[in-house]
């Protein structure tokens, strides 16, 4: 089963904990035991696991933006000035992640959570989010 959801970004780079949206959708189609796939629809945007701290995000931005700052010279900017953004998901973030659920819970770390982070916003962006039971529970 894929379900979508959009998240609404506010900023141009931004960091957004989307697991509380993921949990509620492994619920709502009471799957007990298997794995969630989590997708980003866009080529600027990526997916993480990691800490939602906030001192923690404020160093990931920065140091995405050490590592490959706007403006660098890049030939995409060309097109539409966002070579960065798209740099950065393809070389630091990746397009999905993929969490166990056991008992209807999502198999994180304490301290995980599935965060989406936004490298050309403010959009409204979509995330596909593929629930995938154990075999047994299609029975």
């Amino acid at each position: 089963m894929i379900s979508e959801i959009t998240v609404p970004t506010r900023e141009k780079f931004e960091i957004v904990d989307v697991t509380e949206e993921i949990q509620k959708l492994v619920w709502k189609v009471k799957m007990k035991h298997g794995i969630v796939v989590v997708f980003t629809k866009h080529t600027t945007t990526g997916l993480i696991i990691n800490e939602a701290e906030s001192g923690l995000l404020h160093d990931l931005k920065a140091k995405m933006k050490e590592l490959i700052p706007k403006g660098g010279d890049y030939l995409h900017d060309r097109v539409d000035s966002n070579a960065h953004s798209h740099l950065r998901a393809s070389l630091l973030l990746n397009p999905e992640v993929v969490v166990p659920v056991d008992q209807g819970e999502l198999q994180l770390g304490t301290w995980q959570r599935i965060l989406f982070v936004e490298l050309d916003g403010p959009r409204h962006r979509k995330l596909l989010v593929s629930l995938c039971p154990c075999p047994e529970e299609l029975e």
